[in-house]
């Protein structure tokens, strides 16, 4: 009767853990704020530290997991059948690399930052995108370029990788899209 009890205990602390399922409705900020206030107050403690305005965070975290706490980037196959690992090591609602977020964690000292936690997810964001704005001057209101640099790296964006690839332009345009929608959207529940 006690394992029983014990794997009882087990599976309902399992099922309790990790981040919870998306939100109902990603293209309205405002019930997106009602559904998961703390994601809001993530983005605003970030936004206060950081300098980078919520709604730029909103429509970064939209592009890079549709706010799936546990989003990885798909699988690769070999001969198409034969699974040989990620694309990349990229998780969370960030979409953080390992070694990108490594820097994050030893640079601001945050040793115990979880991908799969908002808070550290934007706090991350937040500090990508000011160390892109000290060095390649990009305003962090401006979600198009800021979200290139992100995707590419701030040496990818500096060396112009973005250039040639329409199809990461047209994302950065929806992203800054996304954004200004959301700021919209925001000004409005705010009232």
């Amino acid at each position: 009767m006690k394992k029983i009890l014990a794997l009882g205990l087990v599976l309902v602390i399992a099922a309790c853990g990790g981040p919870p399922k998306p939100p109902r409705n990603l293209d309205d900020a405002c019930a997106l704020v009602r559904e998961r206030p703390q994601y809001y107050s993530a983005m605003r403690r970030t936004e206060a530290r950081w300098g980078v305005p919520v709604a730029v965070q909103m429509a970064t975290i939209h592009q890079e997991s549709k706010f799936d706490g546990n989003a990885k980037t798909p699988n690769r196959f070999a001969l198409g059948i034969i699974p040989i690992g990620r694309q990349s090591s990229a998780y969370g609602y960030s979409q953080a690399l390992d070694a990108t977020w490594d820097e994050y964690r030893k640079d601001t000292r945050s040793f115990g930052a979880k991908r799969n936690r908002i808070s550290d997810a934007t706090d991350f964001m937040g500090w990508y995108m000011d160390g892109t704005t000290k060095q390649l001057g990009i305003s962090k209101s401006d979600a198009r370029n800021q979200y290139l640099a992100y995707h590419e790296g701030r040496g990818g964006y500096s060396r112009g990788t973005h250039r040639s690839k329409a199809w990461l332009l047209a994302v950065a345009n929806r992203v800054a899209a996304r954004a200004q929608m959301y700021e919209i959207q925001l000004e409005s529940c705010r009232r």
